[in-house]
């Protein structure tokens, strides 16, 4: 979620004027949330950095700060961390991003989940909200010239970028075993148990119906299968003052929701063996970093409390029956 140089995830971001309108948005039906996430990530894949919409559109959206394709500035003011620092910070090493296709690490992770996943030669691998196609080319390599790594995105704009990078990747790898997806999470363009493992980078926190999502999950995967997503999530409810200018960001943290919530919907689904693993470090980390996103909201916080005692990064683990 995070980015070169900051985290909010729309175009409205830290902007005075559009804060006028957030009467709307507790309201918003699923359809206008997608819309807007489609919006906010589409203009973030155009520039290649969020700090770059920042700047580019500083006239238009008010933002009050600038931006390079090199970090330092954003929306609201400076950040200390490169796409590829936020990256490594959440555990990716540097030579796995040095062998990535230019652009496809846009600091959009909270975790890993491709080590997580603890990929295997000729697995077939689904990445939900693949992006510029960060975590599938890392994925690649790993499930070989006998596996398959499939990415889903619905923003036709990261879609395009993504495949893009499918000659340089090719080229590096001498792999033709990634391919990218038009579709939502929620309905995936995909058969009926037709993948080994499912993985996804803070993306299901976006999603309005987060339930069908894990139901989509169990309905892909091949029984046996597994899932290794990373994603944000909720200690406790957010306070409502703070979940309301939140929506305002095209879901983001608004739009995570309590940790036994998760294991609630994928249970439900029909996965098992699920193993949920927070992973604090992360949003103390952010703090520390001054995004600007969370400035926001530990300045909104009730008093004697953190960002950190809401919110969470979470490393999920589950399986689907053999």
């Amino acid at each position: 979620m995070t980015s070169e140089s900051k985290s909010c995830c729309g175009p409205d971001c830290c902007n005075d004027t559009p804060a006028a309108d957030a009467a709307t948005k507790t309201s918003s039906p699923p359809t206008d949330i997608r819309e807007r996430v489609r919006e906010g990530y589409g203009e973030i894949a155009r520039a290649g950095v969020w700090s770059s919409v920042a700047a580019e559109s500083a006239t238009e959206s008010g933002c009050c700060g600038t931006g390079g394709e090199s970090g330092g500035g954003g929306c609201c003011g400076p950040t200390t961390l490169t796409a590829d620092q936020v990256a490594e910070a959440v555990g990716y090493s540097s030579d796995e991003l040095a062998a990535l296709p230019e652009g496809a690490n846009m600091g959009l992770s909270c975790g890993n989940p491709t080590a997580l996943a603890a990929l295997k030669p000729g697995e077939t691998v689904l990445d939900l909200g693949s992006g510029g196609g960060f975590d599938c080319f890392l994925a690649g390599p790993r499930v070989g010239e006998t596996g398959r790594v499939i990415g889903v995105d619905m923003t036709p704009d990261m879609l395009a970028k993504a495949r893009r990078n499918l000659d340089a990747y090719r080229q590096t790898s001498g792999l033709d075993n990634v391919e990218f997806r038009l579709g939502e999470i929620e309905h995936l363009p995909l058969a009926d148990n037709s993948v080994d493992v499912v993985i996804s980078n803070c993306v299901l926190n976006l999603s309005p119906d987060k339930a069908g999502v894990w139901r989509e999950i169990a309905r892909v995967l091949k029984p046996g299968g597994r899932v290794a997503v990373s994603d944000l999530a909720l200690l406790r409810p957010l306070p409502d003052t703070v979940r309301d200018d939140l929506e305002a960001l095209v879901g983001c943290i608004a739009g995570a929701v309590l940790v036994s919530e998760t294991e609630h919907d994928a249970s439900a689904a029909g996965l098992t063996n699920i193993t949920l693993t927070l992973k604090p470090d992360y949003v103390k980390a952010m703090s520390d970093w001054q995004d600007p996103l969370y400035i926001k909201m530990r300045d909104s916080m009730p008093n004697g409390t953190t960002v950190a005692d809401y919110v969470t990064s979470m490393e999920i683990i589950a399986r689907k029956p053999g």
